[in-house]
């Protein structure tokens, strides 16, 4: 087994033992915070104006969206609420079990995100909402290579996370799994490596329960560089 596979694994026990907590918590974790609806919001409306006629994309319409790491699906649900024809994939059999109860209208994936068994350009958008936070600082150039094949030109992805608040990558006791906090700078910057731009950013103060700064990348595939 490599270290990522373990890591993998152990993610995916850790999430898996506490999914029906998880599930609960989760469930109105949008409400009161207009400006995390805000960007999800505006990242549903450039992945919709992506079609046809108006010079982005292929030309084949927006397309399928993927959210990764998608819990127990009540993000995946906002999206499909906000017109997106969506799907989630989660490393937890029990998140992904738990989704499927909830939303039987959605399609729910048990799948990892840096190998999706999806062909080259088959998104339109992807939203990966506090699920890199897991991901180890040398993985992450890997997770943003497979979003960039797995998205079609010109395709949109979100990423949310919790910002270093000016500091460097730092290691943190998530609650299920060990996290990291990234520098939105630092972050933006990898993805301009992997092919994407920068379309806007949104950072937000700790809510009242709440530890970290939060950060938000929307940024469209542009293809690889160099």
């Amino acid at each position: 087994m490599t270290e990522t596979s373990a890591h993998l694994d152990a993610t995916a026990d850790a999430y898996d033992a506490v999914a029906t907590l998880y599930a609960e918590l989760a469930r109105d974790a949008l409400d009161g915070f207009p400006l995390d609806r805000a960007v999800l919001a505006a990242f549903a409306e450039q992945v919709r104006a992506t079609g046809p006629g108006n010079g982005t994309g292929s030309g084949t319409g927006p397309g399928r969206v993927a959210e990764l790491g998608c819990g127990p699906g009540q993000t995946t649900a906002h999206l499909r609420d906000l017109g997106l024809d969506v799907f989630g994939v989660d490393l937890s059999p029990a998140m992904i079990g738990l989704a499927r109860e909830a939303y039987p209208d959605l399609r729910f994936e048990v799948g990892s995100m840096d190998a999706l068994d999806l062909p080259d350009g088959e998104l339109g958008g992807i939203v990966s909402w506090y699920s890199v936070i897991h991901a180890p600082p040398e993985d992450m150039p890997a997770y943003l290579a497979e979003f960039q094949r797995v998205l079609a030109p010109g395709g949109h992805l979100l990423l949310a996370f919790f910002e270093s608040e000016g500091g460097p990558v730092t290691p943190f006791d998530h609650k299920v799994a060990t996290a990291y906090r990234w520098p939105v700078d630092d972050l933006a910057a990898l993805a301009g490596a992997a092919g994407f731009t920068e379309i806007g950013r949104m950072l937000r103060e700790p809510g009242e329960e709440e530890r970290f700064r939060r950060g938000h990348l929307l940024m469209r595939q542009d293809g690889p560089r160099g």
